[in-house]
């Protein structure tokens, strides 16, 4: 396959699943293009991505591996990817880069500290279903995403990192303008890099003037304390990094939960039944629609060749959770049905080594909290959406619904 031959990646992300099986037809690493044309590589298998994440001729650094970012300038229409390779924090560093970031980072994270949240999450969810108790009060249709999966992981990564009332709802508007990848325009892109300035250089300026026992503290004194450890820029993209990551795919995991049970009613039954343990519904989803499909980028820097195909040095590879997740050579012929039995604990979506999420005992908590009190609160809860009824997100990066209707007294 020649370069004339690159598939273009589908903006919108309206089947992602779909596009993954046809990708994969193509070979184990197939050429494809992004929105506005950016050229890259696609591991469509379990085994070629997880390979080409351990390596470590693989980089995330753009500025040093990828030979075209010098030229974004000259193509406006790649000027979205700025928001996701031209920022400086643990997704697009290398090396002992990654290495210093992610240790400045990690302690926001512990499990100690995480544990140290459950009380909190539980005290957010409680409040949560007493709000949708009133609104859905009458039989009326309640948007489950927003009036739950969204406001649990939202506030508490804003409350972690002391993000300000007043800042909350322009910061979620910036992350998900972030995900969507269905307006390539550089307008949208030069709005995104200067809400990226507003937003989070507003909580920075806010959290000098009002410092708290939070984690943007924390990282404001790194600064101040020792500027060689973090800069001004890998300040504000390391927030732009963990409030985002932190939020946005715990939204798309419960949600994506929600649904995958709804649909399976058979599965749901024999979850309250003791049957299966939420534990295996939150792999599972994960596993089979992962929050992420695909992220953008990482880069060769030397010629790779894997299953046959050689990526040569400079080439960005699209880290493509949802194909891992969904190859039949790893999960069998029957890998994109959702089947909490599976006991699939070996997916990739929260990536794998040193570049493990390392939010993941947070999200898995979250969701291990809001599930099972949803479903207990609500035992008829019950879809107001028929089959393939849902909408996708407008992104081929985040994998979500942008509402999920319920009823929930059935």
């Amino acid at each position: 396959m020649t370069v004339s031959t690159r598939v273009a990646i589908d903006p919108f992300g309206a089947d992602i699943i779909a596009e993954s099986a046809r990708l994969r037809s193509l070979g184990p690493v197939v050429p494809v293009e992004l929105p506005g044309g950016i050229p890259a590589w696609a591991p469509t298998g379990y085994d070629t991505l997880k390979a080409l994440i351990l390596n470590p001729e693989v980089s995330k650094d753009p500025r040093r591996h990828w030979s075209l970012f010098p030229k974004i300038g000259e193509h406006p229409e790649w000027s979205w990817i700025m928001g996701w390779v031209g920022v400086i924090n643990m997704l697009s560093t290398y090396g002992s880069d990654h290495t210093r970031l992610r240790k400045l980072v990690a302690p926001s994270f512990t499990a100690r500290r995480t544990e140290a949240m459950r009380d909190r999450v539980e005290a957010i969810t409680a409040e949560l279903l007493d709000q949708l108790d009133a609104a859905g009060a009458d039989g009326s249709v309640v948007d489950v995403k927003a009036a739950y999966a969204h406001p649990l992981p939202m506030q508490m990564i804003c409350e972690l990192f002391g993000v300000p009332g007043h800042l909350r709802e322009d910061t979620g508007r910036l992350i998900a303008a972030l995900m969507d990848t269905s307006d390539p325009s550089p307008e949208q892109a030069t709005w995104v890099q200067e809400q990226i300035g507003t937003v989070l250089g507003s909580l920075i300026a806010h959290k000098v003037e009002n410092p708290g026992d939070d984690m943007a503290t924390e990282l404001i004194k790194v600064r101040d304390e020792d500027g060689d450890r973090l800069s001004d820029e890998e300040l504000l993209y390391t927030l732009l990094l963990v409030i985002g990551a932190g939020f946005e795919t715990t939204v798309n995991l419960i949600g994506n939960a929600v649904v995958a049970l709804l649909e399976h009613p058979e599965q749901l039954a024999a979850v309250r039944a003791g049957d299966i343990s939420w534990e295996q519904v939150v792999e599972e989803v994960l596993r089979v629609r992962p929050s992420i499909a695909s992220l953008p980028l990482r880069f060769a820097v030397t010629d790779i060749t894997i299953d046959g195909v050689t990526i040569p040095a400079g080439d960005a590879i699209l880290t493509t959770y949802a194909a891992a997740g969904n190859d039949p050579s790893r999960y069998g012929e029957e890998a994109a049905a959702f089947d909490a039995t599976r006991a699939a604990d070996d997916h990739l979506s929260f990536g794998i080594g040193v570049h493990r999420c390392i939010g993941a005992p947070l999200a898995r908590m979250e969701a291990m909290t809001a599930l099972p009190a949803l479903f207990e609160r609500y035992p008829d809860l019950a879809p107001a959406f028929k089959p393939d009824e849902l909408k996708q997100v407008p992104s081929f990066i985040a994998y979500g619904w942008q509402q999920i209707p319920v009823r929930l007294r059935g």
